[in-house]
């Protein structure tokens, strides 16, 4: 591990001139950032500890919308009654991931910004234009069975890890950034972006730009959602593919949905695809069925990853199915 220094902020604006120093990087719950600074994947020179900041808390807003802050660890957002009552698919997408221990340390705005768990990308013997740009990928010829099959590109197609931020894809929620340049809110669909040729650039966070808050809006289709990971172990792994359905009903009939899948794209991905499906259509079997043969139609599996694309549709199903199912809760 490279020596670092380590300074604490109490204020926003402390925050932000700190990070102005060269090769700087904030840490809250440090889940991510330690583990790859230990790997020598990341090598900041110095470190701001950003956990004295006033960003930890879970307010429920008068409209029902949620704002929730960067600092908010994921247990505790988890267990929100208002978010396991409203929110299900949010509360069940935390609930899948890491340990416990893990999810008692981790942040929301870390887990927006945790890098992808990609072996070439996490060792440094190996090609990687993520960590190192121009150097190559050594993941497209190489033991791709984790790899994207949506989203790559010939630099990059390495997979997303966040449960989290694929339930916020479906819930519409937006993300809040400070910086010298002032402040500015961005869809959470929009935050993460697709490698293209600079897969090292995975956010639209600028430099010296720090998460304050995700706010979470109340809608019809929020209410009835849930979260399907499928995954090589029943805990503490990482998605093989995973998805956020969401389902605002009249009868059996869709008057909107949202669709989200993780673990099989580069970024936490929003199938507008299957959403067009559902829209209109009754909430049965074969409407799921096609709306999942339709996030899936643009898929480009490798060579160790075709299964993803039928992994990746029963999940939907499953999912959509589990939505649809679940009776009006307490607004």
């Amino acid at each position: 591990m490279t020596p670092f220094t380590f300074a604490n902020a109490r204020t926003e604006r402390e925050a932000l001139e700190l990070v102005l120093q060269p090769n700087t990087a904030f840490v809250a719950g440090g889940t991510t950032l330690i583990d790859l600074m230990k790997l020598n994947v990341q090598r900041p020179r110095n470190l701001v500890d950003i956990n004295k900041l006033p960003l930890d808390k879970i307010e429920v807003q008068p409209d029902g919308s949620l704002r929730v802050g960067a600092l908010v660890r994921n247990s505790d957002l988890a267990h929100h009654p208002k978010v396991k009552d409203n929110f299900p698919v949010l509360s069940e997408a935390l609930l899948s991931g890491a340990s416990p221990q893990l999810r008692n340390m981790a942040t929301t705005g870390g887990n927006l910004m945790q890098r992808t768990r990609c072996y070439y990308f996490r060792d440094t013997e190996y090609a990687c234009n993520k960590r190192q740009p121009g150097s190559g990928c050594a993941a497209l010829e190489g033991f791709n069975r984790i790899h994207a099959v949506l989203g790559g590109s010939g630099q990059c197609i390495a997979t997303h890890p966040s449960d989290m931020a694929v339930a916020l894809v479906a819930l519409d929620a937006v993300v809040h950034i400070t910086g010298p340049r002032g402040q500015r809110s961005v869809n959470v669909a929009e935050f993460h972006v697709l490698p293209g040729n600079d897969p090292h650039i995975e956010t639209v966070l600028q430099p010296g730009e720090l998460i304050t808050h995700v706010t979470v809006p109340a809608s019809s289709f929020a209410l009835r959602s849930s979260y399907v990971k499928l995954r090589d172990r029943a805990s503490y792994e990482f998605a093989l593919a995973s998805a956020a359905a969401a389902l605002d009903l009249e009868g059996n009939q869709i008057r909107s949905a949202r669709l989200a899948l993780g673990g099989v794209a580069t970024k936490p991905w929003r199938s507008l695809e299957g959403e067009k499906v559902l829209a209109g259509a009754a909430a049965h079997e074969k409407t799921f069925e096609a709306a999942a043969d339709a996030a899936l139609r643009d898929a480009v599996p490798h060579k160790h990853n075709a299964y993803k694309i039928e992994l990746a549709k029963r999940a939907i199903i499953r999912a959509l199915t589990l939505a649809a199912g679940k009776t009006e809760p307490h607004a």
